[in-house]
């Protein structure tokens, strides 16, 4: 699928067809938005721009020191949005190219940040001349939406607090959901300096428009501040699962401390009635109300022990 937006006789227009970049000229067009292209459409485009354009399996295989590359004529950028799912986040590579004043994005899966922007474009026109603009627009609306997600994390991590000063299904799977939520902070985070280092190294372009330094300088200090959130956050889920081991191990000490209550109180009774037990002759054997007298002598052994016990503020 293809989407072309270029101007023609000061109008913005939209075509689906790749057939269509045989019409017009490159410097007409804003943005060609390529999705899960077939081979004839990604041949067509590489063609009208005199220049190929990145697969998402090249997108993929770059290393992220090396994800913006210019040449004489071209700009190449890569950087991967985040999709959230019923547990996890997954990362979807995007590739940039800037030939002149033309940007062209590939990407597989529907985006969010792409379609609001493509139906912004065609109400507002005149706020996008160039693909410069274009490429703007899309990080600025990436952002906001990692802001959202962080914002979303942040509740998540609440709750959790919540939980636990509740005390509430403390437990292993509790466990297990705040490290899920830990490596989420983590996918957040790598994504967001992605996007920094990219918006950055365009920058320090000499091809990017000097008129668009401000709002990406803007831009930079929100990210900066969605990274501190995102360190914050992860402090936090830190703390978390810190108290959720320290009351685990609590519970474990519980259950230690009442088995060897019971083992020391048992004990004395128990050596008492092993005496009384062996096959040997002991005194008062032979009288009918001796086992009453024993009895009552462990009894008081188990009595003594707990008085102790209480005295020295083990219980």
């Amino acid at each position: 699928m293809i989407a072309i937006f270029y101007r023609l006789n000061g109008k913005l227009l939209v075509s689906q067809s790749e057939t269509e970049l045989s019409k017009i000229s490159r410097d007409n067009v804003l943005w060609i938005d390529i999705l899960s292209p077939s081979g004839e459409e990604k041949h067509t485009v590489d063609e009208f721009l005199g220049e190929e354009i990145q697969s998402r399996a090249q997108a993929e295989e770059i290393e992220s020191s090396s994800r913006f590359s210019e040449t004489e004529n071209a700009i190449f950028a890569n950087t991967n949005f985040l999709m959230p799912g019923p547990e996890d986040y997954s990362m979807e590579a995007v590739s940039f190219t800037f030939v002149g004043n033309c940007l062209t994005t590939l990407r597989d899966v529907p985006l969010r940040s792409f379609t609001e922007l493509q139906r912004r474009i065609v109400a507002m026109p005149q706020s996008y001349p160039n693909g410069y603009t274009v490429f703007a627009s899309i990080m600025d609306q990436r952002v906001d939406l990692d802001a959202d997600m962080i914002e979303l994390m942040s509740k998540e991590i609440s709750q959790y607090s919540k939980r636990i000063n509740q005390q509430e299904d403390i437990d292993e799977d509790f466990l297990l959901d705040i490290n899920q939520l830990q490596e989420n902070t983590m996918l957040v985070r790598e994504n967001i300096v992605d996007k920094q280092r990219l918006i950055s190294n365009m920058l320090r372009s000499d091809k990017y428009p000097k008129d668009l330094h401000r709002r990406f300088s803007v831009l930079l200090q929100d990210i900066n501040s969605l990274i501190n959130h995102t360190n914050f956050g992860f402090e936090r889920l830190e703390y978390l699962q810190d108290t959720v081991v320290g009351l685990i191990n609590l519970d474990q000490n519980k259950i230690m401390k009442i088995f060897t209550l019971v083992s020391v109180l048992l004990m004395p009774p128990t050596l008492v009635a092993s005496f009384y037990g062996m096959n040997v002759p002991m005194p008062l054997m032979d009288k009918s109300w001796m086992w009453v007298l024993l009895l009552g002598v462990m009894l008081l052994t188990v009595a003594l022990v707990l008085f102790l016990f209480k005295r020295n503020k083990l219980l």
